[in-house]
């Protein structure tokens, strides 16, 4: 279990005229599903790539707790206590899948295990995301819903401490992208991890989140925090989801503009 503290002063690219980043704070609770919602362009990925530890250029920290052990700082990187290693382990989900052309869906998934791991987790992740049928197809025989699910299972099985997840259903037709939404949750409930998620579809972010994240335009800082008050077991009541999202707007006029 893992909590997380983000303090980013500033993210500035060599080329740009204004911070990306100024100025932010986030605490991100163990198992907590939280989204991400903000304009085109401010600095979300950017944000996931820090925290990823592939972006170390900028200023500031990231704290890391697991389990009931206290909370230790070795900035820019993120410091984690009580484990062997000095970040805690990253699970990461891009727009695009990433599959590997030449290697099938059970090889594309094989690469991530580690030596400890056994088959048997890709076996039940294969299950659970309704793959396994397809799990000796080659990447391009498969739709695009189902890469996306290949790459969600690829992110699970290293069974990570933190799931970052980048607008991973963009492009999907909406039957195909509530689909895949109900499969991760599923998958998810049965395997707990704090999750991280971009997206710019606020019914998706009501869908999906404990809590709703809204950040400004660049230099990205936060706007509002929002929880979701719908019943995981309401989640798929549109009408439900589409009622909150009114609510938001009504009670929220700031974010209107995020949008």
């Amino acid at each position: 279990m893992t909590d997380i503290q983000i303090n980013i002063n500033n993210k500035t690219y060599p080329t740009a005229a204004k911070p990306s980043i100024a100025n932010l704070k986030l605490s991100l609770n163990s198992n907590e599903f939280i989204c991400l919602v903000g304009p085109s362009g401010c600095g979300k990925t950017t944000l996931l790539n820090i925290i990823a530890d592939l972006d170390n250029d900028y200023d500031g920290e990231i704290l890391c707790r697991t389990g009931s052990l206290p909370i230790a700082t070795l900035p820019p990187s993120m410091a984690v206590v009580g484990q062997q290693h000095t970040h805690p382990k990253i699970g990461y989900i891009f727009q695009n899948p990433r599959l590997l052309p030449w290697r099938t869906v059970r090889e594309n998934i094989e690469l991530v295990l580690g030596e400890h791991q056994t088959p048997d987790v890709i076996d039940e992740l294969l299950e659970v995301m309704q793959l396994t049928q397809s799990q000796h197809a080659y990447p391009e025989r498969l739709s695009l819903g189902m890469s996306r699910r290949v790459a969600i299972i690829r992110a699970f099985a290293v069974d990570p401490d933190v799931l970052l997840m980048d607008e991973p259903f963009v492009s999907l037709d909406p039957p195909t992208a509530r689909q895949v939404r109900a499969l991760l949750l599923k998958l998810w409930q049965q395997r707990p991890h704090t999750v991280l998620f971009v997206t710019h579809d606020l019914r998706e972010a009501i869908a999906l989140a404990d809590r709703l994240i809204f950040l400004s335009a660049s230099p990205m800082q936060v706007v509002s925090e929002i929880t979701v008050p719908i019943a995981r077991t309401e989640r798929h009541n549109e009408l439900a989801i589409e009622a909150f999202r009114r609510q938001l707007l009504d009670h929220h006029p700031e974010i209107k503009q995020l949008l």
